[in-house]
């Protein structure tokens, strides 16, 4: 669960991708901590890469996580249950499950609120110094690995973290069978919250990108249209007219899945007032 170090010792067979330098991934052993008696061993089997993982590849940082030692990666993930701790009741071994990645403290106000999304004690997978899940095996609290239906694969169930962010955008700005989206971003996460919004019933979906591909990918996901926009800011007034007339009526929520400045200037001139 983040704990493990790297191992000196040649017989270990539990093998991890460590980040230990720019541009520059080695597996290497990679030892675990004792299993707790609310923590479960569990056999690796699919692993997404994030931007994020791409970033500390990069460029050694994240935003204001930087790696200065040695770091496993990897945080979108699920596998197989080999082991269980004393006190685990509702896992056996052979279970298939997706990982939660972030390990909150549950004592802070943000926790026994419920939202413990913003502990400030947060223990997340693959942030510096918290080493990742992109190894053989792993250990982790019980309470954070939730079992697969049969008819969710491992590559899906690796999938549950990233469709999270969509799914809480979308509770977040309650969309609706009468709320209109517009999603600046065709990236992996524009997609998932695109798929999120339509399981919540957003009546049409415009999605927004520079790239064509990732709009055609977009499209065939179900995307209602798509609007092809450039990186100049002094575009903006043209492209809102654009997602406007292909949108056909107001735009009442728009979800910024990319980050920059402009795509947060689009977004706010092109939802209409009192939006989202």
């Amino acid at each position: 669960m983040g704990k493990g170090g790297m191992s000196v010792d040649d017989d270990q067979q539990n093998m991890a991708a460590w980040l230990v330098g720019l541009n520059t991934l080695k597996i290497q052993p990679f030892n675990l901590p004792s299993l707790g008696p609310h923590d479960v061993r569990i056999r690796m089997k699919a692993v997404g890469i994030c931007g994020s993982d791409v970033h500390y590849l990069k460029t050694m940082r994240c935003a204001d996580f930087i790696v200065k030692e040695p770091m496993v990666i990897g945080h979108e993930c699920a596998g197989i249950i080999e082991e269980v701790g004393s006190h685990v009741q509702n896992l056996v071994p052979g279970d298939r499950v997706a990982i939660e990645p972030g390990i909150s403290c549950w004592r802070c106000d943000h926790c026994k609120l419920g939202r413990y999304n913003l502990c400030p004690e947060m223990k997340f997978f693959a942030t510096p110094p918290v080493h990742g899940s992109l190894a053989n095996r792993i250990v982790h609290p019980a309470d954070l690995c939730f079992k697969l239906p049969d008819n969710v694969s491992l590559e899906e169930g690796a999938m549950c973290e990233p469709l999270s962010v969509g799914v809480h955008a979308c509770r977040r700005a309650n969309i609706g069978p009468e709320t209109n989206v517009v999603i600046m971003g065709a990236g992996p996460i524009g997609l998932v919250t695109m798929l999120s919004a339509r399981a919540f019933g957003a009546p049409r979906i415009v999605v927004v990108d520079v790239d064509d591909h990732r709009l055609s990918v977009a499209k065939s996901l179900g995307a209602d249209d798509i609007v092809k926009v450039s990186t100049n800011i002094q575009d903006v007034a043209e492209e809102v007219k654009q997602i406007h007339n292909v949108m056909g009526a107001g735009v009442d929520v728009t979800f910024d899945c990319a980050g920059f400045n402009k795509t947060m200037t689009t977004a706010l001139n092109a939802t209409q007032p009192g939006g989202k």
